[in-house]
């Protein structure tokens, strides 16, 4: 979720993953790339898919788009100002810039990919937690005794070991936005993935053939096969067995290395720096970075029914603070499972090599089939290598005060981070459909209506749209607040403005959403083409041009709004921190009947609150469905006495 610096940060969201709608045909300057991918598993087959390359947008496109996006957040000065400084970047320093990025996006597949790596990612020196991974959660369960725990979390390994099998033998289905195939190959870099520390800009390896995970128990390090030494997958209940043991195992608490992984990079990279002059060390680090992923086997943390998502949100995200679960993870994973004895499971994603995408299918095939009996009767039980303790040294005195450190801020880090689960039941996705609205360009204009109705100004709000059609392609942002979004709240808010009036608007609203959607969809955005304008300059050793310190740009970069939709049938939410000091976080999961929306703000800020937020949603969502209810039935009976006048 973090980019350049926090006032763009939100740049890293997991993208809606609803069904986009068709798309109208892309320019010519786009042509087709035809490439053939080799799967994750090293090789076994190949799939030839025919994607675009990503263009350098027209920057006499790209000036109107965003200066039309910046009108609702500045005053007349300001958007004086800006559309100045807009003009003279366009005929200036950005039409030479401009020319830079043609030029290398003439001679690269996708310009965007590895800069976008570099900027957002891996240059980012806050910490990944709650900044930059989101956490995922799988429906609550309710484990009777121990032995049910460590079934169910077998079982949850075992089940994503198949769902790797698919990926490897390209069993993934290739979807597509009108005639337009999307990217799969994010799909074969979740495995085995692992960012590592460096200063300044960190490093990434990919190990997809890696045959074991990483158990983490009591802050103890286990290394557990997941193959047989024929290669095949281990049947659950052997996976159990030694779940067990290792729990079993361990009565203390082990050394907390796992919470160094939780703080700033820059402090974690010095930590890595002495953690690794111990050969011993070495070896376990390699063991847990080229792991598949890491299973963290929490203790036990009780919850309330009051309270039970919030508690849920905090433990999936960062763990709850080191006297929790904090120091029972390794944050750099690409994949985390999080599985605790009060019931609560799921993932924390290190937002590096991929999209959310991935993930989110990840879960709904784990969850479809993790009730299954069936689906685990397979696997191997014999010929199989035992979980094995990785090793780490005594840590020096150095050492002893990074992981205090660590401790300190994580703790500092947790208690800041406010966080409220809204469980918004009235209605969901099946009543925004009888109303002829798309569901998510509704909760945009939901999100906009609460910010204005609490805040009495309108808010930046930041929302991502895949760019899939494109080879490796990421995200585009979606431009949430625009003059028909603001016109629509203000409606609401106004005693004098009729319903009939105020339906229209969020009509429009709902509209103008969609189109800059579909814009953004096919590549055709304002903030990568901007980035990459910006990015021209710093390569070029070329100073930054004033344009970036214009009101207009200025303003509209600060997110203070960072949406995203992960839509899942499951009774379940994807939640992240707030890209801004003085914003939200709002993550939600519409469903057929009812919606989740997990919303994270900052307790240090004293403008927000993520209980005051959750209640302004869910009073703009009361409110718009009543709108649409009595305006629909007034029609209906408008409609009734023609009929009868005419009859």
């Amino acid at each position: 979720m973090l980019l350049i610096n926090r006032s763009i940060s939100r740049c890293l969201l997991p993208h809606s993953f609803t069904l986009t709608p068709k798309i109208p045909s892309i320019s010519v300057h786009n042509a087709l790339w035809t490439t053939t991918r080799s799967n994750s598993a090293g090789g076994k087959q190949t799939k030839k898919q025919n994607l675009l390359r990503y263009p350098a947008l027209k920057l006499e496109e790209t000036m109107p788009k965003f200066l039309k996006s910046v009108q609702p957040l500045l005053s007349d000065r300001e958007y004086e100002q800006t559309e100045e400084m807009a003009a003279e970047f366009q005929c200036g320093q950005g039409a030479h810039l401009q020319k830079l990025l043609e030029k290398l996006a003439a001679c690269e597949e996708n310009w965007l990919a590895p800069r976008w790596m570099k900027t957002a990612y891996l240059g980012y020196r806050e910490p990944v937690t709650i900044y930059s991974s989101p956490g995922m959660t799988f429906p609550l369960m309710n484990f009777k005794n121990l032995d049910e725990y460590y079934s169910y979390t077998s079982k949850l390994i075992m089940a994503m070991i198949k769902f790797k099998k698919r990926v490897d033998d390209g069993l993934m289905p290739i979807a597509k936005i009108g005639e337009f195939e999307l990217d799969n190959s994010q799909f074969g870099v979740v495995y085995g993935t692992c960012r590592i520390p460096l200063p300044e800009v960190d490093d990434i390896e990919y190990n997809p053939t890696s045959q074991h995970v990483t158990v983490i128990y009591k802050n103890h390090f286990y290394k557990l096969p997941v193959y047989n030494k024929h290669g095949n997958i281990l049947n659950a209940k052997i996976l159990g067995e030694q779940l067990k043991r290792i729990a079993e195992t361990e009565t203390s608490l082990g050394t907390p290395i796992g919470i160094l992984t939780t703080d700033q990079r820059e402090n974690w990279a010095q930590a890595y720096m002495e953690l690794s002059k111990c050969d011993g060390n070495c070896s376990s680090l390699k063991c847990i970075q080229s792991s598949l992923f890491t299973v963290s086997l929490d203790q036990c943390v009780p919850y309330t029914e009051n309270d039970k998502y919030n508690v849920y949100a905090h433990q999936v995200v960062h763990g709850g603070g080191s006297t929790q679960n904090s120091a029972n993870r390794w944050m750099d994973k690409t994949i985390q499972v999080i599985v605790n004895p009060n019931g609560m499971s799921g993932f924390c994603y290190e937002h590096s090599p991929a999209e959310g995408q991935p993930i989110a299918l990840m879960t709904e095939y784990i969850t479809k089939i993790l009730p299954q009996a069936s689906e685990f009767e397979d696997g191997s039980c014999e010929n199989y290598e035992c979980a094995s303790k990785l090793q780490f040294c005594e840590p020096s005195n150095c050492l002893q005060e990074k992981l205090q450190q660590a401790a300190q801020n994580i703790d500092k880090l947790s208690h800041n981070f406010d966080m409220h689960v809204l469980h918004y039941k009235s209605y969901g996705k099946e009543f925004l459909k009888q109303q002829k609205l798309s569901p998510d360009s509704f909760i945009q204009m939901a999100l906009q209506y609460a910010f204005y109705k609490l805040h009495k100004c309108a808010g930046a709000q930041y929302e991502s749209a895949h760019l899939r059609i494109f080879y490796g392609g990421r995200t585009e942002t979606i431009r949430s607040c625009s003059n028909e979004s603001v016109a629509f709240a203000q409606a609401m808010i106004n005693a004098a403005c009729n319903d009939a009036t105020r339906v229209k608007l969020l009509t429009l609203a709902v509209n103008g959403h969609r189109q800059f959607t579909n814009m953004a969809l096919q590549g055709r955005g304002i903030d990568r083409h901007l980035l990459g304008l910006k990015l021209m300059a710093l390569e070029n050793n070329l100073p930054v041009p004033k344009f970036y310190s214009s009101p207009g740009y200025v303003k509209s970069t600060h997110f203070r709004i960072a949406t995203s939709q992960v839509a899942t049938k499951n009774k379940a939410f994807m939640c992240y921190g707030s890209s801004t000091d003085d914003g939200y976080g709002c993550c939600y999961n519409p469903r057929d009947n009812d919606m989740f929306l997990a919303v994270s703000s900052w307790t240090s800020n004293q403008e927000t609150s993520s209980v005051e937020f959750a209640k302004s949603i869910e009073e703009a969502l009361d409110r718009m469905r009543e709108i649409l209810v009595k305006t629909g039935e007034t029609k209906k009976r408008s409609n009734g006495k023609d009929i009868a006048g005419k009859k």
